[in-house]
Formats: structure tokens, sequence, C-alpha cells
């Protein structure tokens, strides 16, 4: 795959702790850890620290197999209204079917499928769980129409907390766009929190897109189309977290 490290390829290949470390999964000194431990696999036989990893070669961490971040798959995709972010191809309208990836992915988080915009796939399970922990504090940005025009106590309600499905919602960023339309930035991601927060204070969502999760925007990317994240993207957005 374009972008693996070319020692692979190499009669040598490369060395077993720089493999799993490019997975991402760990540090190198964390891999050599792993590997003196006895929890790592090359082609099924027990490895050592000696062990050299070669273009082919299947490599086991705690009987998972990994694959260096190089190889991971990460897309951003304008998700059009109708379409179910679910991997479950029993559903007509799932999102995996709709884009026809080459490869297995799967969604980071989800939007309603009455709900359009940026949303974040990948064949990184390891990291899907990671970058949606709410602790982690996360923004998700939003561009909400409404029913009806709202007023200056609805935009202060909405940014300092709502009762959602029993507890309070954190305070949130609100930016007036038009008498019925706002941007909202997110530090959380509750079932349906944003059509709940406005059915809350007694208005109807009737348009809800996603424009940024993290770093990554939608910015001009056409409606039901999908693009690679670039290197920069991908770094950034994987940074930091735990």
């Amino acid at each position: 795959m374009p972008g693996t490290d070319p020692e692979i390829n190499t009669p040598e290949g490369i060395r077993l702790n720089k493999y799993i470390a490019s997975s991402g999964i760990c540090s190198r000194r964390e891999a050599d850890r792993l590997i003196e431990s006895g929890k790592v696999k090359v082609n099924g036989l027990t490895a050592d620290l000696g062990t050299r990893v070669k273009d082919g070669d299947s490599v086991e961490v705690d009987g998972k197999k990994i694959t260096p971040e190089d190889d991971m798959i990460y897309i951003a995709f304008n998700k059009p209204l109708g379409i179910t972010c679910t991997t479950d191809t029993r559903d007509p309208s799932n999102i995996i079917d709709y884009i026809n990836f080459k490869e297995r992915i799967f969604p980071i988080g989800r939007l309603d499928k009455n709900s359009s915009g940026l949303i974040l796939l990948t064949n990184n399970g390891d990291i899907v769980n990671k970058l949606l922990r709410s602790e982690n504090g996360h923004e998700k940005e939003y561009v909400v129409t409404l029913d009806r025009p709202y007023d200056k106590a609805f935009i202060k309600t909405m940014s300092t907390g709502v009762p959602v499905l029993g507890r309070m919602t954190l305070p949130a960023e609100v930016f007036p766009v038009n008498a019925k339309t706002f941007r909202i930035i997110l530090r959380q991601g509750m079932n349906r929190q944003i059509r709940r927060m406005c059915e809350y204070l007694g208005y109807k969502v009737t348009k809800l897109k996603r424009i940024r999760f993290i770093n990554i925007e939608l910015g001009g990317l056409e409606l039901g189309k999908w693009r690679y994240l670039t290197a920069d993207e991908k770094k950034e957005l994987l940074k930091g977290i735990s």
C-alpha cells in the first residue's frame, strides 16, 4: 500500500518493534516489552526482539492482528439525507453500500438518517472509541435550521445547557446565522442531542448539517462524495487521543 515503510519490502524487512509502533497502538519501548512477554506472534510463531517483519507477514499482538498506521484508511464523506450510519448491509440505506469502498470500513460515530454533512470512516477499529470518548471533549460543529425564528433567550439557554435524557448538556458555543439558522459547537455526543435540545425549548429542527469534526472540515466536499484525509489532517486528528 502507498505509505508503507519501504524497509518492509527489503529482504531483511523491518524491526518488529518499529512495525508494531507504526500501527499506532504503542511506542517502540512498549512494543519491546510486549515482545519480551511473549504476547507477539509473527506468522503464528512467538516472536523475539530480533524478529524482523517482511512484506506479507502477519503480526498479532495479544491475539489481534495489527496493521501499520500508514496502511490505515481515513476518509471524509458528505452524507446525504436518507443514508443510515450503520454497517448492517441488511438495511438498504446503509452507508457502507452507498459509499461502496473497496475495503472494509466503518463510520466514526453517526449522523441521524435525517441529518447530513461530515462523517468520517476508517478501517482502524482501535481508534473509533478513542475519538468518540466524551471525556476527550472533541469538538463537533453543526449548522441548524429551525421551524420558526428564535430569540436571544434561545441562544443563551442552548449555550448554557438543556436537560436531555435525564442530565444537563455541557456548555456549547452557539452563533446566530439568520432568523431561523444558527451554528453550534458541541463537545459531547448524546443521542439526537441537538434535536432534543431544540425540542425542549419548543422548536423543531428542519435541517441539520455537520460541518466539522475536531479538525476535519466539510468544506466544499460535494454531497454524496468522499475524500481521503490529508497526512496533516490525519496527524492532527489523532494527536492527543488517549
